[in-house]
């Protein structure tokens, strides 16, 4: 096991010629993540409620065929046998029909709500795959510096043992140096694990093992969002989003349902034409002494063409149209809250993203200053120890500091860069080309 995790973990850190950028996990996850291809078919199933919806406006035909064989007896004596066939076509076109007019128009919004579920899909795909391809860097970045940190500490705690060893220094020390070895190597094991779950999750969404990431560039430059206005981007929230756009198409068509059900109570009128053709094959007996001989008539054929305009009222039908339409304008106050719900939740969601990505940028240039800071100290520190102002117990921890400022440094990039693109996510601006600006900072 443990070989395993280092062939893994040094195709990770190598620069690999053949190494995946972000795009080309992008477009792996298109044609492999299980959850997008439900999208997507849940879009193609969508794409056919308009044509449904469509259908009760245009004409209708009905073909009937049907053949009978007929026996006639008499005191048990066969007297006479025919075959019988009849076949009709009926084509109606409705011509006053409120209520598929409306079913029509419910239709066309639902279609266009699930396209807008489906582009909602796509944009939501890219977040994740930022995320999850992030969140494998981010585990690498932890542990090289959880690495880096356990090495330096296992430096000062040979160095403290030879001290001790030629009494230059207490046992304590040696005990302290020993107790942050033994909990740096703890933390290092407990991020190995952190990285193999990245990992694992970022092989799911693409259906295969990922042997190599490019890494982010250290000199990432952050600046606020463009436009610099938290109520711009809410606007641009509620023209753009698309889970709000299919909320407020799911509205209409809710609307549209609810005016179908009332228009029962409507009359309808419909031009139905009908052709019946009817041929009828008679064999008639002589009778028992004939030895069963028969007579065969012409064949009978008929064919009647009716034209008609028919007119169709409910009148009472125990209630049943007056309660399914309450309950279908119930239906539809429903979903009219549901769209102010999202609306709420899509503007709340973009001023959130607005203010945490102005708040990373402020803290991702705080945290490099606290690097220098820190790389500062501990030479301070180093120096304070060898000349005997200071313990082990504090060169110790400026070590920690350092590499935990590292840590939180990459952290920091990571959460930008993510949080970025979930701003624009929920403002529905967001696009393959935001992708690529990112995956331009790999290499």
């Amino acid at each position: 096991m443990k070989s395993k995790f280092l062939i893994a973990l040094t195709a990770f850190f190598s620069i690999s010629a053949f190494a995946d950028s972000l795009l080309d996990i992008y477009n792996d996850a298109l044609e492999n993540d299980p959850q997008f291809k439900s999208a997507e078919y849940s879009y193609l199933s969508g794409k056919e409620i308009k044509v449904q919806g469509r259908a009760g406006l245009l004409p209708s035909i009905t073909l009937n065929a049907q053949t009978n064989w007929n026996e006639y007896y008499q005191n048990g004596n066969l007297q006479n046998q025919y075959n019988n066939f009849n076949t009709s076509a009926r084509l109606t076109q409705p011509l006053l029909r409120l209520d598929s007019w409306f079913k029509y128009r419910q239709s066309k919004f639902l279609t266009d709500a699930a396209e807008a579920d489906f582009a909602y899909s796509q944009q939501a795909l890219i977040v994740r795959t930022a995320e999850l391809y992030f969140n494998v860097l981010r585990a690498i970045d932890n542990l090289n510096a959880a690495r880096s940190e356990e090495k330096a500490i296992k430096k000062q705690l040979d160095q403290s043992s030879q001290r001790y060893e030629v009494g230059l220094s207490a046992i304590t020390e040696v005990q302290e140096a020993q107790l942050a070895f033994d909990l740096s190597m703890a933390s290092r094991i407990r991020i190995e694990g952190t990285v193999f779950t990245a990992q694992e999750a970022l092989n799911a969404l693409v259906g295969k093992e990922i042997l190599s990431l490019d890494g982010l560039v250290n000199d990432l430059s952050v600046t606020n969002p463009v436009p610099a206005s938290k109520e711009e981007w809410a606007r641009k929230a509620v023209e753009n989003n698309f889970r709000l756009k299919a909320a407020n198409l799911r509205k209409y068509a809710s609307k549209n349902n609810a005016r179908s059900v009332a228009s029962n109570h409507l009359p309808k009128v419909d031009i139905v034409g009908t052709q019946t053709e009817s041929e009828t094959n008679q064999y008639a007996y002589d009778g028992l002494n004939t030895g069963g001989a028969f007579n065969i008539t012409v064949p009978d054929e008929t064919q009647r063409d009716t034209y008609s305009l028919q007119l169709s009222m409910p009148i009472f039908q125990g209630g049943a149209v007056i309660s399914r339409t309450k309950q279908a304008y119930a239906e539809s106050n429903k979903s009219s809250e549901d769209a102010l719900f999202a609306e709420r939740s899509v503007i709340q969601d973009v001023r959130s993203q607005y203010s945490n990505v102005v708040t990373l940028v402020a803290n991702l240039r705080a945290q490099k200053q606290a690097v220098v800071s820190a790389s500062s100290a501990l030479e301070a520190t180093r120096v304070g120890y060898e000349v005997g102002t200071r313990n082990i117990v504090d060169l110790l921890q400026a070590e920690k500091n350092l590499y935990s400022a590292e840590r939180n440094l990459a952290n920091a990039k990571y959460d930008y860069l993510i949080t970025t693109l979930r701003l624009h996510l929920a403002a529905g601006t967001l696009s393959p080309e935001n992708l690529i600006e990112i995956n331009n900072l790999l290499g």
